[in-house]
């Protein structure tokens, strides 16, 4: 089961990516437009600060799927379980990206530009960074749980 939630994965985020996360009244004011996605506020990034667009491309598209591809490589007996815990790091920094797009929702509600909703891409991408860091947790404890048993067996 969790080989087959993981490659859902490797389809939901990049359909994440793309789907709408914020949806304004009036453009919203950092990035011009009424309605907001992980690449076309990466878009507006790269205009004004490409720093900040790389870490938060870092952060939104490569870490997740990195992770999603590394974990696939475990289930699939291409890659050690020595690297999970590299992964569960990568996993805690794609969260961090769910945080930051919260943080603009508050910032921007906070100084009344616009009324902002959230829209379905938010949880959907939320949701995939959440089932990314479930699978990876699950994982581990599967290693945990299967080194336990060579250790004792061993014995």
């Amino acid at each position: 089961m969790l080989k087959l939630t993981n490659l859902a994965l490797l389809v939901l985020f990049p359909v994440s990516w793309f789907a709408p996360l914020l949806r304004a009244g009036i453009d919203l004011p950092l990035f011009g437009v009424s309605e907001i996605s992980v690449i076309s506020g990466l878009q507006s990034l790269w205009q004004s600060d490409v720093a900040l667009a790389l870490l938060v491309t870092f952060l939104a598209v490569f870490a997740p799927y990195l992770k999603t591809i590394g974990l696939a490589l475990i289930h699939f007996g291409m890659m050690r379980r020595k690297v999970l815990p590299a992964l569960e790091i990568l996993g805690k920094l794609a969260m961090a990206d769910v945080f930051l797009i919260a943080l603009y929702v508050l910032v921007v509600k906070g100084v009344g530009y616009a009324r902002v909703d959230t829209a379905w891409g938010l949880y959907l991408f939320t949701g995939c960074v959440l089932a990314s860091i479930a699978i990876s947790h699950l994982s581990g404890r599967r290693r945990a749980q299967g080194l336990e048993v060579s250790g004792t067996s061993g014995g």
